[in-house]
């Protein structure tokens, strides 16, 4: 199971480089028009091109319309994309100073990481960069270059975000004020008519009127135990018409539903098979004891290498799938046969996780997922994946563990903001020469 884990950072900086196939193509097809370049800038000696530029600003123009940012046009556009090469250029000198390098296996896995991203196998996006004129030399020299700036980012941004004591306390505050709209602590006041299974038309009619008699009492202040103790045919009649302070989880959900939009001291009337309730929400706060939601998956892994290929695994899976699906074969059967990881033993299964616990493309096909709802073959970094997902509930969240979660979210926060502030410290720092604008 472990494989599926991953380490925070890595990915955060993953995304904030745009590092995505149209990323590691970045390449000039403004080469094939046979367009004159020349030098807009220079940053430390080392020159950018215009066919740089002009390559780079599609590249941020959709990086920001992805974010929801305001997009440049025309002239601001390429303004905006040299100002990213430069401030790149500037990082990649200052890393080269610092001895950060990259062996050849960080690349290799990196394409492997680029194919599984766009769901294709390396010989597929090897094709794909040579149809948009990219070589598999330049490819690779990409992902040097990403890589040794997720590199350096990495060893320069997370030590200097800072988080107060005072922001943890206050996010946590935060998730506790949001749960009373999830599941907050509820007490209901119960009042139960019960309907026969076979009562007549008359008789349901009649148990309605009393019901509503009992409702109409306390709409009007008439106190709960002597009305309960009057009509009621509930458990709670003799403890006051009190069911008592819980979850909103461990109430009936018809229950919850029907009192979701009442206040404090507001009362109404619902229909089940057992009778008429009439519900009086007595106390409503936010839940003291706080939950998370976990899911408890399965899994069969293949990874492809020496003679199976991607695209085998991927078939291969998907007539697990079909087999599964029509009760010809058993899914932990299945995996404890041909699961190549270490799961297989337990019959794929992964156990109770929660958000965050495994990379974005498992989780992300994980989490839309129906209880007992089997995905399509999978590519991620690790292999191909048949998921299944056997469970969900909601577990309950320890004080250390809310405060972990509170102050990983607010380092998640602060982290493009630290990240900026950063680059711009090491651009400051360096040589800039503008040349020619960039057309």
């Amino acid at each position: 199971m472990n494989m599926l884990f991953f380490k925070p950072w890595f990915f955060v900086v993953w995304a904030l480089m745009g590092f995505t196939l149209d990323a590691a193509a970045q390449t000039s097809s403004n080469n094939k028009t046979g367009s004159r370049d020349f030098i807009v800038a220079v940053v430390d000696a080392v020159p950018i091109t215009n066919h740089e530029v002009m390559s780079r600003a599609p590249q941020l123009q959709e990086q920001l319309k992805q974010q929801g940012r305001l997009v440049p046009q025309g002239e601001s556009l390429l303004k905006a994309a040299l100002e990213r090469l430069i401030v790149e250029k500037a990082l990649l000198q200052h890393a080269k100073e610092n001895g950060i390098v990259v062996e050849e296996d960080a690349i290799d896995q990196a394409e492997q990481r680029l194919a599984a991203q766009s769901q294709i196998s390396l010989a597929e996006l090897h094709k794909r960069l040579k149809a948009q004129g990219t070589s598999p030399e330049r490819l690779r020299q990409n992902l040097r270059e990403q890589l040794v700036l997720q590199r350096l980012t990495e060893r320069n941004v997370p030590g200097r975000i800072r988080i107060s004591e005072v922001e943890i306390d206050q996010a946590v505050r935060q998730r506790q004020n949001a749960s009373i709209d999830t599941n907050p602590d509820m007490e209901l006041g119960h009042i139960l008519v019960a309907v026969p299974e076979k009562a007549s038309p008359s008789e349901v009619a009649a148990l309605q009127i009393k019901a509503q008699t009992a409702l109409a009492q306390l709409k009007r202040g008439d106190d709960l135990a002597r009305v309960a103790k009057e009509f009621s045919n509930a458990a709670e009649r003799d403890t006051g018409g009190l069911m008592g302070l819980r979850p909103a989880s461990r109430y009936p959900s018809l229950f919850v539903d029907a009192t979701k939009s009442l206040s404090e001291g507001d009362t109404t009337l619902v229909r089940s098979g057992a009778g008429f309730h009439v519900l009086k929400l007595i106390t409503k706060r936010a839940s003291s004891v706080l939950t998370m939601t976990q899911t408890r998956p399965r899994h069969i892994l293949l990874r492809p290498g020496g003679q199976l290929s991607q695209t085998a695994a991927r078939a291969q899976l998907a007539q697990y799938k079909r087999q599964i699906e029509s009760g010809r074969s058993d899914f932990a059967k299945l995996a404890r046969e041909h699961s190549q990881d270490a799961s297989g033993a337990d019959g794929g299964d992964l156990g109770w996780v929660s958000s965050g616990m495994f990379v974005p493309e498992f989780e992300e096909v994980m989490n839309k997922l129906q209880i007992g709802e089997m995905a399509d073959p999978l590519v991620s970094r690790f292999g191909v994946h048949l998921i299944q997902v056997l469970e969900r509930r909601e577990a309950p969240i320890s004080e250390r563990e809310l405060r972990d979660l509170a102050r990983s979210g607010l380092r998640d926060k602060k982290f493009d903001e630290t990240y900026q502030l950063w680059a711009q410290e090491v651009r400051g720092r360096a040589y800039v020469e503008y040349r020619d604008p960039p057309q």
